[in-house]
């Protein structure tokens, strides 16, 4: 009779682990960036990177689906200029102190066997959302030998045109397109 209990509690037990299979992970906002680059007066290419980023990803690795919601704090900008940092968040352009974030969701998640390949989701800039298809180029998840905790980490990229978003100020002069880079680690919460 003990054996049938412990096999009873056993198969309970793996049931409700594999009906649990969706991961929540939490972006670590020290390993975390979003970066922009752009074409400036045909002289150069010119990179902002946005310093606050917050976020979760809803992983399913079993199903290979998930979903996930990231926020860009745009005060947060670093141009590496004071100046410019000032400038950019300006209502001709970002309009930080109407528009304080940025959000990207999605609830499509590409994965080619095991890796996320791409996300295909809608990103909201001064109010303006759209669709936009980011390239991930690399993906792994494992235990972070500093943490102890599952921790999942990419790096991707995806395209826009500034003027898309309200934010093409100076156009042709400051090119229209936009690449977004993206570097994220997220902790899986438990």
């Amino acid at each position: 009779m003990k054996s049938k209990s412990i096999l009873v509690m056993m198969l309970l037990y793996f049931y409700i682990v594999n009906a649990q299979s969706s991961e929540i992970y939490v972006a670590d906002s020290e390993h975390t960036f979003v970066s922009l680059s752009y074409n400036h007066l045909n002289f150069s290419t010119q990179t902002i990177r946005f310093d606050k980023v917050t976020g979760t990803i809803v992983l399913d690795h079993k199903t290979h689906s998930g979903k996930m919601d990231i926020v860009i704090d745009i005060p947060s900008i670093s141009t590496g200029s004071a100046v410019f940092n000032g400038r950019i968040q300006e209502d001709d352009l970002f309009a930080s102190s109407k528009f304080p974030i940025a959000n990207f969701k999605s609830d499509n998640i590409l994965f080619t066997k095991d890796v996320i390949t791409s996300v295909q989701g809608e990103l909201t800039v001064k109010g303006i959302t759209k669709p936009i298809l980011i390239k991930v180029n690399q993906f792994s998840c494992g235990r972070n030998f500093l943490t102890f905790k599952y921790t999942c980490g990419a790096n991707a990229v995806a395209n826009i045109s500034r003027s898309a978003f309200n934010l093409g100020k100076y156009t042709p002069l400051v090119g229209d397109d936009v690449t977004i880079q993206i570097v994220i680690e997220a902790t899986q919460e438990k």
